[in-house]
């Protein structure tokens, strides 16, 4: 059963939320400001973060950049209340792997929850391979990526995300397909979702940036042999 941390500082978003996680099979803790969430990761066993952006002490930007800082690379669905271009992509840039706008729908969240899950849970069981593309070598077992020797700290999406260009290499992959396979569902129309990615993805890769090549009216393509 997979673990769920809620952190939102109203206690009655926090019982909402519960509720329709509990109701969908999944265990919860709960956290009232980034201070209480840190430490209950530190505790581990937590398999994804339902994280509200405002809250008092900590709010849920610092927690998120501070987990990423600490190695913590458990997913997390950002909560705000603006739903500002800005603060989404913030909060993706930051390493989240997804958000949700309030007020929201339940059901949306736990489908959300129940997407983001499928996408991380069963990447721990599985044997991955490795990849190698001149300095760029992909390691899906240890989840790891080095270029020209040095290892390139990729959030989690940015690493589904790559492996999945690595996958389809030489294919033009239109950003409607990229959300649908690395996202696991559509994103109705959120195509700078993609394109924000693939720019943090790029500035990670140094000199294999150009490996990521985009087609122009489509979308992107792995292509370590462009010239």
């Amino acid at each position: 059963m997979a673990k769920i941390l809620i952190v939102d500082d109203e206690p009655r978003i926090r019982d909402l939320i519960r509720e329709h996680l509990q109701h969908a099979g999944y265990a919860c803790a709960e956290a009232a400001d980034g201070t209480q969430a840190l430490a209950a990761l530190a505790q581990g066993s937590v398999d994804l973060v339902i994280l509200d952006i405002m809250m008092p002490f900590m709010d849920g930007m610092t927690c998120l950049r501070e987990m990423r800082a600490r190695k913590i690379d458990t997913p997390v669905i950002m909560l705000t209340a603006r739903g500002e271009e800005y603060d989404k992509l913030a909060g993706l840039e930051s390493g989240a792997d997804d958000y949700v706008v309030k007020p929201f729908s339940p059901r949306e969240l736990v489908a959300r929850v129940k997407a983001v899950l499928a996408r991380t849970m069963p990447k721990a069981a599985e044997a991955g391979g490795v990849y190698t593309f001149g300095d760029l070598v992909i390691d899906t077992a240890s989840h790891s990526v080095r270029v020209a020797g040095q290892e390139a700290a990729l959030t989690p999406k940015e690493f589904d995300l790559l492996v999945f260009l690595v996958q389809n290499k030489g294919i033009a992959l239109s950003r409607e397909k990229i959300l649908q396979q690395v996202w696991n569902y559509d994103y109705y129309g959120e195509d700078r979702t993609v394109d924000t990615h693939i720019k943090m993805l790029r500035s990670h890769l140094g000199a294999c940036r150009s490996y990521i090549v985009t087609v122009w009216g489509i979308g992107y393509k792995f292509d370590p042999d462009v010239l």
